[in-house]
């Protein structure tokens, strides 16, 4: 073994890491470039660590990784030796991002044998990649002749060892190495996702939860560290106690087992004794919860049973609980007042989330998580907000303030970046301002295609302060009110004559134009904190909605009494959700009649005109329609439900959401099926889900006999554009052509038609 002859002599009793984190202090110290300052570093941590070998390779632009520094091999293979992305051991330590520990190296069939490095003397290898910002810029590598597996303790030594290296590199410690690497956060980068609200955006980063960044490594006291740790974890503990003991979360349910499984898992002994451990070691209170979060995480995701992989959400969420109890951040780490151009970035975000912020200064929305049928997905696009899913890591990349733009056309985000991009996407900006000023323009045209047909647009809504909407977009009414979103921003039940005026206070907005209000679709992903329920397997296809209020009819029936209060003699539709058979509309039915009894006999006035509808979602009505369409009034379909159960994709799981495609041969020939039966019924029918927003899909439905569509407010411009340059019945006339046959691209056929007739897409 190589070893310098003037290093001060090892205590057997001092730990490894706190050895190597006072002579990282000592060689930062003395005078020197990057390169000598690699060299030093390299040549300690193979002394204390007893190996042969120990080599820092760093991660080039190309994605290459490059020897930068080693002790133990050849001195010419620094600078000289690269391995190609994913090549080699290293190489599969950087792609994956998890320490390799091999005891024959050269026998893996994934090892690369370069002949310059001198490396065939050498057996054993432990491979740790160098991380910042959840990025890998490198890998930490020792070696040593005898084949041996290295433990744990070493893995973890080397594994908190890359962690400071990688904050040398990036703080510049050891800057003057002369490379094209990748190690700073002040780049422009680029972040493929997938577009779940159109638009585009320019401003600056704002983090949803901002993640704490640990800047201080080495701790100067290991004893005052210790009793910060100790302070933080009693802390995270009462915290945790005091969650639990909430009001609201008293009640048995699905969140009560999340609870306990943070508890028992914050007062796990052998998580805090890694923590004091780690501190011990050297490093400060808060490095010391990111390395061991870093290398738990890692044994977690070597378990294929998907109980742990979903373990790792709970110790990312409880390391970061702590990381704010030890920095002091434990509120809410928001700016006071939104920047004018706020881009919102998260991890995942929930509807309600999103309405806590300021609507008028958000520009664009950038989720890790969330497909184009989330439900944070249909709000953004209410809102008009450009928002992008699928965005893998996006908060690692991103620091607030940042400037980021949202290409809601391609679902890309450019963070940082330079004047020119700016430039170019400012050009295009005001190119879709002036699109957007034709829309607004068509605002009082009517919607009626260029052989005759009217089509009635109609926009979605949730609140009050989405009625404006209605006169901006010339939407002719609203064509689903989605009345659960006061009862999901609500903490406590909606009293009776809370509900009764905010949908007085709707009526009056829409100021005589039609509202179709649909009762409370609860339950599933929607669950509201003061209503008890048991957990589900799969609640999508569970206890909600109709089901539900038709097992408790006193929501039903309160929420019906607020509608007609409200009503107060004038026009009245509202619609039931996630019927699933006809003779449930049997029984809503006699609900309603109740009421209606019922403001007879106190002397309200009842609805000029009451028209009941049902939500068609579930695939078994489609073979009851004889039954169910004389019971209603109208029908309105919920496609995103509807083909979520016709593919059995959940929507909201992006790794299923690309599974079905709505302009494909079966839903189509489902919808011709129904649009067809509900026009020789008389009765009318509309689409308001995600379909009927977007242009190519609503001409679509055009095409099969759909005569109203319902969608955001921001959809009713290219919609009606799309709409005045459609020949209605040359496009029947091919899907009827279409569906006949099989094994087609339906979707590429829809384009073709729309390019060769001129249809505005």
């Amino acid at each position: 073994m190589r070893r310098g002859g003037d290093e001060p002599r090892i205590s057997a009793s001092e730990p490894a890491l706190r050895v190597i984190m006072r002579r990282l202090r000592e060689i930062l110290a003395e005078p020197g470039d990057g390169q000598s300052r690699l060299d030093k570093i390299v040549r300690q941590i193979a002394g204390v660590m007893v190996a042969e070998v120990c080599s820092i390779y760093l991660k080039r632009r190309d994605h290459s990784l490059e020897l930068f520094a080693t002790e133990g091999l050849h001195r010419e293979a620094v600078h000289n030796t690269r391995l190609n992305r994913g090549e080699g051991l290293v190489g599969r330590c950087a792609e994956l991002a998890v320490p390799i520990n091999e005891p024959d190296a050269q026998s893996h069939p994934a090892f690369s044998y370069r002949p310059e490095t001198g490396e065939e003397a050498y057996h054993s290898l432990l491979a740790v990649p160098i991380q910042r910002s959840g990025q890998v810029i490198g890998v930490l590598v020792v070696q040593n002749h005898t084949a041996k597996h290295y433990s744990e303790d070493d893995t973890e030594v080397l594994q908190a060892t890359a962690m400071v290296i990688a904050e040398l590199l990036v703080s510049g410690a050891v800057s003057g190495t002369e490379a094209d690497i990748e190690i700073s956060k002040s780049l422009s980068a680029v972040i493929k996702g997938e577009v779940i609200s159109d638009g585009i955006a320019l401003g600056h980063a704002v983090l949803h939860e901002p993640r704490v960044v640990v800047s201080t490594l080495m701790a100067d006291d290991p004893a005052v560290e210790l009793g910060r740790l100790e302070a933080a974890l009693a802390a995270l503990h009462t915290s945790l106690d005091e969650m639990f003991e909430h009001d609201r979360l008293l009640a048995d349910g699905e969140h009560r087992d999340v609870l306990e499984a943070y508890r028992m898992f914050a007062k796990d002994r052998g998580w805090q004794r890694r923590l004091g451990e780690a501190v011990k070691g050297g490093l400060t209170a808060e490095a010391a919860v990111e390395r061991v979060q870093n290398s738990t995480r890692a044994q977690m995701l070597r378990h294929a049973d998907p109980y742990w992989r979903e373990r790792v959400r709970d110790l990312d969420d409880l390391s970061d609980r702590l990381l704010r109890i030890l920095t002091g951040h434990t509120g809410e780490d928001r700016p006071v007042e939104l920047p004018p151009d706020a881009i919102l970035i998260a991890r995942t975000m929930g509807p309600a989330e999103l309405l806590d912020y300021d609507r008028t200064r958000l520009r664009g929305l950038i989720v890790e998580d969330g497909s184009r049928q989330s439900h944070v997905a249909i709000v953004a696009k209410a809102l008009g907000i450009a928002a992008i899913g699928q965005a893998r890591r996006i908060v690692e990349h991103v620091a607030n303030g940042d400037a980021v733009i949202v290409d809601g056309e391609t679902g890309e985000v450019h963070v940082r970046p330079s004047a020119d991009l700016v430039k170019s996407y400012s050009d295009k900006v005001r190119f879709r301002a002036k699109r957007q000023e034709r829309y607004h323009k068509l605002r009082d045209v009517p919607a009626v295609t260029v052989d005759g047909i009217p089509i009635r647009l109609s926009m979605n809504a949730g609140l009050i302060a989405d009625m404006p909407h209605l006169e901006e977009s010339g939407a002719e009414g609203v064509g689903l009110f989605r009345t659960e979103i006061q009862f999901m921003l609500s903490e406590k039940m909606p009293r009776l004559m809370q509900q009764a005026e905010a949908y007085r206070a709707v009526l009056a907005e829409a100021a005589g134009k039609p509202v179709v209000f649909r009762t409370l679709d609860i339950g599933g992903d929607k669950m509201l904190p003061y209503l008890s329920a048991l957990p589900e397997e799969n609640p999508a296809m569970g206890w909600r909605a109709t089901r539900m209020v038709l097992d408790r009819p006193a929501l039903f029936r309160a929420q019906v009494r607020a509608l007609l209060r409200a009503a107060n003699g004038r026009r009245l539709d509202m619609m039931v959700p996630m019927l699933s058979m006809s003779s449930e509309m049997d029984e809503l039915r006699s609900l309603l009649d109740k009421e209606l009894v019922h403001a007879k006999r106190h002397g309200y006035p009842l609805p000029s005109t009451l028209n009941v509808g049902a939500m068609l979602e579930v695939p078994s009505l489609l073979y009851e329609l004889d039954a169910l369409l004389p019971k209603v009034d109208f029908i309105s379909v919920g496609s995103n439900d509807l083909l979520q159960f016709l593919f059995a994709a959940d929507r909201t799981n992006a790794q299923v959401a690309s599974r079905y495609d709505p302009l494909s041969i079966a839903p189509m020939r489902a919808l011709k099926h129904l649009i067809t039966k509900a026009s020789e019924q008389s009765v009318p029918l509309t689409v308001c889900g995600e379909m009927a927003g977007s242009p190519l899909s609503a001409m679509a439905l055009i095409g099969l006999g759909c005569r109203s569509l319902s969608m955001a407010a921001s959809s009713i411009g290219p919609i009606k554009a799309m709409v005045l340059s459609l020949n209605a019945g040359q496009l029947a006339e091919r899907l009827d052509i279409l569906l006949g046959k099989t094994d087609i691209d339906l979707h590429a056929n829809l384009v073709n038609f729309a390019e060769r007739h001129g249809v505005e897409l």
